[in-house]
């Protein structure tokens, strides 16, 4: 399960892995590691152990700073994490201007750098997410010969450049240049929005066994199992793990504000599984009472007929 900022956080990631099983593992939203050396108290939330209690959770961790960094993998290796990821991934215009997320591949000497003092530094294993490059392609051969210097417990690659964003197609030739030249444990990420695609791109590499799925997780929660051979989606599985998650976040925010705020964002994902949800989708996205959410929600699983999978491009 990828990482989603403001998505997949410890209530939802709980939530899900208990009526979807099949993520093998939950990247969380990235952790800003500061050089005061402090967790603000809304991440140090999402990375307590209590909260992933049962849930094959893996802090992530945004920095440039290789001090910083081994601060917070020293932490969390005391809290009981075996794992921690380094964000280079992350194509946000305020991270990348710091020089952090993609932005830090921007810096490969530096980035070369941070990499030689963390590995030389922990025993805590270190997994990697990246793309491949910030404004061109031609980046990724030496930033991947970066990458290989390292014991790297899983390098796991979104084939498209910072400037891209999420927009246009993978860029698949940059992934299939690091199966060819590349020995260390790779995973694929990027546009797995249904079990067709992921079996398409599993044919197409089929020495990689290691899939990371983010917003074709959220739109098709059963999406692990149905890779694992299981039973696809129905809408009574969506409909409990939609009233779970309420439930879940009615118990920990404050107000329905908040937790309509969480419920509204998820609906971008699921309601492309509903045809002709339009009016009722309109109703939870103006509803400020949970009351009138919930008017809206009920509406659109009673009078609209459900599709296991409907237009899936984000």
């Amino acid at each position: 399960s990828a990482p989603m900022e403001g998505v997949t956080g410890w209530l939802y990631r709980g939530v899900h892995h208990r009526c979807f099983p099949g993520a093998d593992k939950y990247f969380m939203p990235f952790l800003s590691v500061s050089q005061d050396h402090v967790f603000p108290r809304r991440e140090l939330q999402d990375i307590l152990p209590a909260h992933n209690e049962g849930v094959p959770a893996v802090p992530q961790l945004l920095t440039r700073r290789a001090e910083d960094f081994l601060w917070a993998a020293g932490e969390l290796a005391a809290m009981g994490y075996r794992e921690v990821n380094l964000n280079l991934g992350c194509p946000s215009g305020t991270v990348v201007a710091k020089g952090k997320g993609a932005g830090f591949l921007a810096h490969p000497q530096a980035l070369d750098a941070f990499l030689a003092g963390i590995f030389s530094r922990t025993d805590l294993a270190i997994s990697i997410k990246t793309r491949i490059g910030v404004e061109d392609a031609a980046e990724w051969p030496a930033l991947l010969a970066i990458f290989r210097r390292y014991p790297i417990r899983e390098l796991i690659i979104h084939p498209r450049l910072r400037r891209d964003f999420y927009r246009g197609p993978v860029r698949q030739g940059a992934f299939q240049y690091a199966v060819d030249h590349c020995d260390l444990p790779l995973c694929y990420n990027g546009d797995l929005f249904t079990p067709q695609a992921c079996r398409e791109l599993a044919a197409q590499f089929p020495s990689v066994s290691h899939w990371m799925a983010g917003r074709g997780l959220v739109y098709n929660p059963a999406l692990g199992r149905q890779l694992q051979g299981g039973e696809p989606l129905t809408p009574e599985e969506l409909r409990a793990f939609h009233d779970q998650l309420v439930e879940a976040y009615r118990q920990v925010l404050s107000g329905d504000r908040p937790v309509l705020g969480k419920m509204k964002e998820l609906w971008f994902y699921w309601s492309r599984h509903f045809l002709q949800p339009e009016g009722p989708l309109k109703r939870i996205r103006k509803a400020k009472t949970l009351l009138e959410y919930r008017d809206g929600v009920n509406a659109l699983f009673r009078d609209c007929p459900f599709q296991e999978e409907g237009p899936v491009t984000f």
